[in-house]
């Protein structure tokens, strides 16, 4: 099973930087959550995937009787989804915006900043 998961985090990690790597902003956006996703299974998968109990101390007992499971990994992916979902909403809104003021969703024709035809800066001071 590790095996498995190993390979698909590969797997989302690869597509995440794939997508990156293009010039539209919305294959960008789809490629970071893509990218967040596959880092949060890795993160699991770090934290030994095992069929334990919860880590619920029974009344009585000041330690658990058997094995447990490490609630420390669950704790920093949920973390990471609420973080990823805000942040996968907020570049949504910001690549809507981009496309309603400059009527494009390629990154080379978002250029305002810079124009094509625009003197180079001088060579020395």
């Amino acid at each position: 099973m590790d095996y498995v998961l190993a390979a698909l985090v590969g797997l989302f990690i690869a597509t995440g930087c794939y997508l990156l790597l293009s010039r539209s902003v919305i294959r960008m956006l789809i490629g970071m959550t893509i990218f967040g996703n596959g880092v949060n299974l890795l993160i699991f998968t770090a934290g030994r995937v095992t069929q334990s109990v919860a880590p619920i101390v029974p009344p009585g007992l000041d330690a658990p009787e058997g094995p447990i499971a490490n609630p420390l990994p669950q704790a920093l992916i949920l973390t990471a989804i609420v973080i990823g979902f805000s942040m996968f909403a907020f570049l949504l809104v910001l690549a809507f915006r981009a496309y309603q003021s400059l009527d494009a969703d390629n990154t080379d024709t978002m250029r305002l900043a810079e124009p094509e035809r625009s003197p180079n800066p001088p060579l020395s001071y």
